[in-house]
């Protein structure tokens, strides 16, 4: 396939766009990126994971799964601080596509982690008032959320094949409690403001069949003055 040309991209004067692509751990994020960093000329940040395993030494994304409650506060300060990096680094093409983005690490993952008891009001307080801050005072805005709506069922499978060590005690009960954010957030849109236009697409399918599923979407999510159209 020939790659999405840069006529279609660069306009004098025109709007730079972010697309985030959001779903469960395990939803089809990095095919879906991977699809479009080879096929197209647009800027693609994938999630800052490497930062989090090492922070100076520490692995708190290790340390956060097998003690949530002592190290899920460090953690997500941290992620907020990785997530704003990436939504406010120069942009080097006109259109950005980024896996997650500080809205999610907020309302999905902070979210659940105060509900769940794991952690304390005093922690989400301080998260929640430097989240606010951060999006009256720094543009971190998204155009277009894509939404790669997988079940539970399908994130477990998925995660027992694939390697990393730090997953492998993820129970099926945290892909469910998460599916349920995702859904109260984007779907029904009764958690919190969602920031953009939602692209849903149904991500339970095999590798090709998804593949196929960016092929037929590829217009709708890159084409910026197509986005309130398509949805």
């Amino acid at each position: 396939m020939a790659p999405f040309s840069d006529k279609h991209l660069i306009n004098e004067g025109e709007k730079k766009t972010v697309i985030c692509v959001e779903g469960n751990i395990a939803s089809g994020k990095t095919t879906c990126l991977d699809y479009f960093a080879k096929t197209t000329s647009i800027e693609v940040l994938t999630e800052p994971v490497p930062k989090w395993r090492n922070v100076r030494g520490h692995n708190l994304l290790g340390l956060m799964y097998q003690d949530s409650s002592r190290w899920g506060i460090t953690l997500q300060t941290y992620i907020q601080l990785t997530m704003l990096d990436q939504h406010t680094r120069p942009m080097i093409s006109p259109l950005r596509m980024m896996e997650r983005s500080i809205h999610s690490a907020k309302h999905i993952f902070v979210e659940n982690l105060y509900r769940s008891g794991r952690m304390p009001e005093v922690d989400y307080v301080v998260l929640t008032e430097w989240f606010e801050w951060i999006t009256k005072n720094t543009d971190v805005s998204v155009d277009l959320i894509v939404y790669l709506q997988t079940s539970p069922e399908t994130c477990y499978e998925r995660l027992k094949n694939r390697c990393r060590e730090e997953e492998k005690i993820i129970a099926m009960e945290y892909l469910e409690a998460i599916h349920q954010l995702y859904e109260e957030w984007l779907i029904k849109q009764t958690l919190f403001k969602v920031p953009s236009p939602v692209l849903v697409i149904p991500a339970d399918n095999d590798m090709q069949k998804m593949i196929e599923k960016y092929e037929e979407n590829r217009d709708r999510i890159l084409t910026p003055y197509n986005i309130q159209h398509c949805l």
